[in-house]
């Protein structure tokens, strides 16, 4: 079931854009390691960072999710007006 304000969670809540962060070093990390296979020696300190970095921004994401957003939660944190 969605929250009453999902359209509002998805443009303004912080755990969302750690979690897009997140899905873009996913993304971006076997690209990576196929063009560094491919052209140039593979340095596992830049594989080693994009992994540090998605745990990071995952992390972050789990405590932007429990962190009160006076944009996203308003006055009644995250209740919907029948329940305030």
């Amino acid at each position: 079931m969605l929250v009453h304000n999902w359209a509002e969670v998805l443009k303004r809540a912080w755990s969302v854009r750690f979690m897009v962060l997140a899905l873009i070093f996913i993304v971006l990390e076997p690209i990576y390691n196929f063009v560094a296979a491919t052209w140039v020696s593979h340095n596992i300190y830049i594989q080693l960072g994009m992994s540090v970095a998605t745990g990071l921004l995952t992390a972050a994401a789990i405590v932007a999710r429990i962190v009160f957003q006076q944009k996203v939660s308003g006055d009644l944190n995250g209740k919907p007006p029948s329940e305030g």
